[in-house]
């Protein structure tokens, strides 16, 4: 059974006790520093990441340098997911969307613990589908849902991470999460901001109608926090 620690990270803290006991002196602490690449297509991943503040962004990025991302992981999960799975290489970047911080711990050891326990394993399986689904749902979301939409649904994202109703953004690094042009996201950005739910100011983003962005988002954003709770919850 997961003991009472809070390491403000959902992985972390749901661990067995036995596992989280030979996993705590191999944690090491380390700053997410906004922008900063923590995994390069292609490299070994030697460290699996469990971030307790902040954000990182997975992004894939095409032969002509466009990139979109395709996941995220904040206090309630892990980087990456290819450490479950078994990819030591995987193909896409990591880097930090939200400064914060984070434990990180080697990937080798890492998946030996959780293959040395049947419930550790499957819960790790089941935060691996929850990913995956969430991949999924974005894709359907970029080709379905208009930019106002998307760009709501991810400062939801981000706003649910970051602790705090500010964080730093600007619309060229949103622009990339995106896959569009810089001009679109300014567009929308100023569409959230005429109607009073958000406001920008150097690179700082504020939240200020949560509701207002939930109303202004696509069902996405709500399919993927459930079906994130279904499976980490069973």
């Amino acid at each position: 059974m997961p003991s009472n620690r809070k390491l403000s990270n959902r992985l972390l803290d749901a661990l067995p006790s036995a596992v989280f006991a030979r996993l705590e002196s191999h944690l090491e602490p380390v700053e997410l520093t906004l922008g900063k690449e923590i995994h390069a297509p292609g490299d070994t991943a030697e460290f699996a990441y469990f971030p307790t503040s902040g954000l990182i962004s997975v992004v894939a990025t095409m032969n002509d340098g466009a990139s979109v991302e395709i996941g995220v992981a904040g206090n309630d999960g892990m980087f990456s997911v290819a450490t479950i799975l078994g990819d030591e290489t995987p193909s896409q970047r990591a880097m930090v969307q939200l400064p914060g911080k984070a434990l990180r711990i080697k990937a080798r050891r890492f998946r030996r613990e959780m293959q040395a326990d049947s419930a550790t394993h499957r819960m790790l399986l089941r935060y691996a589908m929850a990913m995956l689904s969430a991949v999924a749902q974005t894709a359907a979301c970029n080709r379905l849902h208009n930019l106002e939409q998307r760009c709501a649904r991810w400062l939801l994202t981000a706003h649910d991470r970051a602790g705090d109703n500010r964080f730093p953004l600007t619309h060229e690094f949103l622009a990339m999460m995106l896959g569009v042009r810089r001009p679109g996201v300014t567009l929308a950005a100023q569409s959230l901001q005429t109607a009073g739910l958000i406001t920008y100011y150097h690179g700082i983003m504020t939240v200020l109608d949560r509701r207002g962005l939930e109303a202004t988002s696509c069902e996405c954003y709500r399919a993927i926090q459930d079906d994130f709770n279904r499976l980490m919850e069973s």
